[in-house]
């Protein structure tokens, strides 16, 4: 008997080891798809929703909702039903899943006109990748639970699986902009991707049925003692600041730079750096080392907030942020990891942590657009961050009892500033999906700013100058000059993508026809109510809400003499108005000697190349420097179509090569940073 039991122990470790190789790679690949499949998806929707940042927010509510869901079915699956029971019911929800494969989304949720898109992100994420998400969700969670179940594994390891699925996370976020997104098309990335969930959904059969394979039927997870309500809530609290603060980063980086998946993934990828370093070990969160960079970091960051200005290069605005979201993470994450219980409890602790990442998202993404008039969530976040370090930290030591109350002063100071700034220079401030929309008076001028970035400007003892990027000699009022000299006494029919505040209405003429697309109602609003333009143009004109693009793809062709697409100087740019697709749409719309103008100009993104490569031989590149007596703003255009010699002449000259036009289907915004 004696011989026989020693006899059996390299058989039995080499199926613990097994065992270990089956749950490392069935946890990995879960994970890696799961991360992956976020961007993903994301970038395949966002042409059809204006190419907001808050799509991307939107999409981390639905992604932090069936995360949620998915480790209150795993809780449930563990405590309430026996190992065969388990097996059983994971292994038909798997079954079932592989049903919504493609996961590529279908073009009938696109947009009609300008509802609100919240609710329709969701539903189309839910039908597309909801119930293999959630399958992916739960893996994490569930496979942990069935090897701590019967001892399989030694309990002070399980946590390290957790680790180890946010490393192949990180992989997956790493991997997107630098590797995926610019050499593989959207509907490739959603053909292998499924591919591999199909492999996934094999290995975590095979590693269900080794898992359970020796435990009892009767057989029950250790029951640990039970952790106290007030330690929940600081589970609670402490992931719901730390997703919170990830959101809040992201949406600002997003409105303030561009809505690519290079931005979505970096404030992600350091959430989840902090997250792998806290829960590997104990040895990496060092409240002395970490402390006074928290402090610089916060505080570097609510500077940034009272004083950022348009003009910042992405060299500042990245790090300052990212720098203060990977501290503040790390002081988070840190503070949990310290106090996660009993592997008996390790459903429970997962359960609640992501209650408090979903709560996070909710408050941000879906909370703040609706309750706050400016984008305000990033300072009010901070302000609890540094509120909540200042108390954990509290009478730890006299010296940083002293460094934290200096900093949070400093960071309520400065965030402060930053609101009261905001608050106190807009007569009026509104705010949708769409963003933050303010509008600022001085002695002589009325501006529409949105986020940061002026949308328009006009003098009121001159309310019929054209202005901002559309000033006299910019490359559209060169446009209309020209198009008047090629057919005098002729009125001209104008398509506008982008109204803002109306300014080019100030180029009408009577007997002139102009429609503009705009997809935000409350930019409509304000052009027509606080701005002048619009009210005193010969011309007539119309607003037709919805995308631009969707819209002229509905309608019948146009014969638009001019057709101006200004929808690129702003907080996000829409990539699916300068894609090939999109200019065989504008080419049904033009008439026989149309010309189609882009407004290229945009603090981060080189997008004249990109415009060129539409029609190379027929493209110009007008730039014209600002002149603030005549309230001009410097501007890049692309004109595209049959021009006069003089205009050619007036032309910058190319240099060096362009790109690979864009399409739908795949395009690189981090390649063109510049």
């Amino acid at each position: 008997m004696v011989i026989s039991a020693v006899q059996g122990v390299p058989v039995l470790r080499q199926r613990a080891l097994a065992l270990r190789v089956l749950a490392v790679v069935t946890t990995s690949l879960s994970a890696f798809l799961l991360f992956e499949v976020q961007p993903m998806i994301a970038k395949l929707i966002l042409p059809w929703f204006g190419g907001s940042a808050a799509v991307w927010t939107t999409a981390l509510v639905f992604f932090q909702v069936m995360l949620l869901l998915g480790y209150f079915y795993a809780h449930g699956l563990t405590r309430r039903f026996r190992p065969p029971q388990q097996l059983a019911i994971h292994a038909g929800l798997l079954a079932v899943s592989l049903l919504a494969l493609p996961v590529l989304p279908n073009s009938t949720w696109r947009p009609a006109g300008s509802e609100d898109p919240v609710w329709r992100i969701l539903g189309l994420l839910l039908a597309t990748v909801g119930l293999p998400y959630f399958m992916l969700a739960a893996t994490s969670p569930l496979v942990q639970a069935w090897l701590g179940r019967g001892e399989q594994l030694e309990s002070r390891t399980l946590y390290r699986y957790y680790a180890l699925s946010n490393v192949a996370s990180l992989v997956a976020l790493l991997a997107y902009p630098v590797v995926i997104e610019p050499w593989f098309s959207g509907r490739s990335q959603a053909w292998v991707w499924s591919g591999a969930y199909v492999v996934f959904a094999v290995f975590c059969l095979l590693l269900g049925r080794k898992a359970l394979a020796g435990v009892s039927r009767a057989a029950e997870p250790k029951v640990a003692s039970p952790v106290s309500a007030a330690r929940q809530a600081q589970w609670l609290v402490l992931a719901f600041l730390a997703s919170a603060l990830s959101l809040a980063v992201t949406n600002h980086l997003c409105m303030n730079v561009a809505a690519i998946p290079f931005l979505w993934v970096l404030p992600l990828g350091l959430y989840l750096c902090t997250l792998i370093l806290c829960f590997d070990s104990d040895r990496w969160y060092r409240r002395s080392v970490l402390l006074p960079l928290h402090a610089l970091a916060m505080a570097g960051a609510a500077w940034a907030l009272a004083n950022e200005t348009p003009s910042w290069s992405v060299r500042i605005i990245i790090p300052v942020f990212a720098a203060a979201l990977f501290t503040g993470c790390f002081f988070l994450h840190g503070e949990l990891a310290l106090r996660r219980p009993a592997p008996a409890q390790l459903t429970r602790f997962y359960l609640i942590m992501s209650l408090g990442g979903a709560l996070g998202a909710l408050v941000v993404a879906l909370g703040a657009p609706y309750l706050l008039q400016a984008n305000h969530e990033l300072p009010l976040t901070m302000i609890a961050v540094a509120m909540a370090t200042l108390f954990l930290e509290y009478r730890r030591s006299l010296t940083t009892d002293l460094c934290w109350t200096v900093v949070a002063v400093a960071v309520l100071v400065w965030t402060s500033a930053s609101i009261l700034a905001t608050e106190s220079s807009a007569r009026v401030r509104m705010r949708n999906f769409y963003g933050a929309l303010r509008i600022v008076d001085t002695p002589d001028r009325t501006f529409m700013v949105h986020g940061v970035v002026s949308h328009g400007m006009q003098f009121r003892q001159r309310p019929r100058l054209a202005t901002s990027y559309y000033g006299p000699g910019s490359g559209v009022e060169q446009a209309f000059r020209e198009q008047r000299t090629l057919t005098p006494g002729r009125s001209l029919r104008i398509g506008v993508i982008g109204l803002g505040a109306g300014t080019l209405a100030a180029y009408g003429q009577p007997g002139d026809w102009f429609r503009f697309y705009e997809l935000n109602p409350q930019v409509s609003l304000l052009a027509q109510r606080d701005f002048r333009y619009l009210q005193d143009t010969p011309a007539r004109w119309a607003v037709t809400m919805g995308d631009g693009r969707l819209s002229l793809e509905r309608e019948p062709a146009q014969r638009y003499d001019l057709l101006v697409v200004d929808a690129f100087s702003g907080d996000s740019v829409p990539v699916h108005l300068l894609s090939v697709e999109s200019m065989a749409v504008y080419r049904r719309h033009l008439a026989e000697k149309g010309w189609l103008a882009l407004h290229v100009s945009n603090s981060v993104l080189d997008l004249v190349p990109v415009a060129r490569t539409l029609d190379p031989a027929r493209s110009i590149h007008l730039h014209v420097e600002a002149d603030d007596s005549i309230g001009r703003a410097e501007s890049d255009w692309v004109l595209i179509g049959d021009f006069p010699q003089a205009l050619r002449h007036r032309a910058r000259p190319s240099t060096g090569s362009l790109p690979q036009p864009w399409t739908d289907d795949h395009h690189n915004l981090f390649g063109i940073l510049k």
